[in-house]
């Protein structure tokens, strides 16, 4: 049995952020498009859901943190381990977020709130259902909502 697994890209994003950077995502409008050989029929449908989990590759991510650290390097964070934070910098590079969907059109995705730069390649889209959303209150700590207090701001 291999542990090796391949990962195509599905689509790419076009955007005008061009390097990583924590905050002010929210003026921000992305398009996801389609690579070629993905049918332009894949995307059917979509246009039904107001927002989509995009699974993406932190392609300029170069480090691998498999331990603890202090989120952002802010040693008024309490040390966390990697999986306990949302850090790029993890051990696949995976990135998981939810982006709001403004428009379909063909092979084209446009969508807002979603923190990925240009030329950011994409490995999954699913449509949210709320029925996945958790159905009890989401529990986090203190130093998390501080450090996500610009992340979304204009």
């Amino acid at each position: 049995m291999s542990d090796r697994i391949i990962i195509k890209p599905i689509a790419f994003v076009k955007n005008s952020r061009k390097e990583p950077t924590d905050d002010n995502w929210a003026e921000i409008i992305s398009e996801i498009e389609l690579v070629e050989n993905i049918p332009t029929e894949s995307l059917d449908g979509i246009e039904t859901f107001s927002h989509l989990h995009i699974i993406f590759h932190f392609h300029k991510s170069e480090k691998i943190l498999n331990g603890a650290g202090h989120p952002r390097g802010n040693k008024d964070y309490p040390k966390v381990g990697i999986f306990a934070q949302r850090k790029k910098d993890r051990p696949n590079h995976i990135g998981l977020t939810t982006v709001k969907l403004l428009k379909h059109e063909g092979r084209v995705l446009t969508v807002g709130n979603f923190d990925a730069i240009d030329g950011t390649p994409i490995v999954d889209i699913k449509p949210v259902l709320k029925e996945f959303l958790p159905n009890d209150d989401i529990k986090q700590p203190e130093w998390s909502s501080d450090l996500m207090k610009k992340y979304w701001k204009k």
